[in-house]
């Protein structure tokens, strides 16, 4: 059985190990790097699919905006009614 840890640090640790910091994240640790006492950071990889959109997704928000411009949509004047639209569903 695997047990994550969660390594906390601080942000000049960071700054002396970043390479340390970037391997544990990079084996899926979670590293929570603290920066004074308000400001708290989590260290996440993200691949190339969390840059960019897909061609495929690109195509979606087109038809989307196409339909929004033939009126193809619903509105709501309050948030109690978009609720009860969904929860019709």
């Amino acid at each position: 059985m695997y047990i994550m840890a969660i390594i906390e640090t601080t942000s000049r640790q960071f700054r002396e190990r970043q390479k340390d910091f970037f391997e544990l994240a990079d084996k899926g640790e979670k590293v929570v790097i603290r920066r004074g006492r308000k400001q708290t950071y989590v260290l996440t990889p993200i691949s190339e699919d969390d840059l960019y959109f897909t061609p495929e997704m690109i195509q979606r928000i087109k038809d989307a905006q196409q339909e929004i411009k033939e009126g193809k949509y619903i509105s709501f004047n309050s948030v109690d009614e978009m609720n009860k639209y969904f929860e019709s569903l």
